[in-house]
């Protein structure tokens, strides 16, 4: 097939997405392929919705791990082919606020890649910490945001804790209230590094959740929610500290060294 297909997408705010995908012609066994880099495959079967378009569903109850996914149309036998993205309606993601119930997350978003490729950014997190409101202070992080799949404990509270090499933790305080909880990050008692963000909404013996901002309509929250750097007087010296989300929009705090 020669011709590039598209796919228009929709999402609906329990985590589900539709594709339509335009196809003049009959059309025989056909599906979405989603193929995610270590060759895992997912295939939603692709059915007439209208005259001259197919439509795949992928409804919230059926799993999709989590990664990044490359979507194709397959049609009988031929040679999967990737599709390019159409017109993505994402407005049911905007500020969407899963049920208090919710035991699991599952967020799913499509977007474009580099190569102008339609992909689907997949998360499933239970429970999960959702990062609110950030406000950067001058010597630290003030982080509030809600948790789902689980209740917060009275001895809840984060962890502050160093990536790589020999793992240094420290713990913040939590205020909470029912499924609401903040802390704040000290900056002067980091080293320079990176430091990932995590709640213990049960404390000790609970789970260990990873603070992350998913509830939303960004595949890629790095390159669009910035934060201004703030100059500490350390423990380590004179560093210059920031938040910003990993390519998983996971929350974390960069430490570096001045001068």
């Amino acid at each position: 097939m020669s011709t590039p297909l598209s796919a228009d997408s929709v999402a609906d705010t329990a985590g589900g997405l539709t594709f339509d995908i335009a196809c003049a012609g009959e059309t025989p066994t056909a599906h979405l392929l989603l193929r995610r880099c270590d060759g895992e495959e997912v295939a939603l079967p692709l059915a007439p919705a209208e005259p001259g378009r197919l439509r795949a569903a992928l409804p919230s109850s059926v799993d999709l791990p989590e990664g990044r996914w490359d979507a194709y149309a397959q049609f009988a036998e031929v040679q999967p082919h990737p599709l390019e993205p159409g017109v993505t309606d994402l407005r049911a993601l905007v500020d969407r606020a899963p049920g208090g119930a919710s035991a699991r997350i599952a967020v799913r978003i499509p977007y474009a890649t580099e190569e102008g490729t339609l992909a689907v950014r997949s998360w499933l997190r239970a429970p999960h910490a959702e990062a609110g409101d950030l406000r950067v202070g001058e010597g630290g992080l003030r982080v509030s945001g809600r948790v789902y799949g689980t209740g917060l404990a009275s001895d809840a509270y984060a962890e502050v804790s160093e990536r790589g090499g020999p793992e240094a933790v420290l713990r913040a305080e939590v205020t909470h209230r029912e499924a609401e909880f903040g802390f704040t990050v000290r900056y002067a008692p980091l080293a320079p590094g990176i430091w990932d963000l995590w709640l213990r909404p049960a404390g000790e013996e609970g789970p260990r959740v990873r603070i992350a901002r998913l509830l939303d309509d960004v595949a890629d929250k790095e390159p669009v929610f910035r934060y201004p750097r703030a100059a500490v007087r350390a423990e380590h010296g004179e560093v210059e500290a920031w938040p910003y989300f990993t390519v998983d929009n996971d929350l974390s705090v960069t430490v570096s060294a001045v001068g």
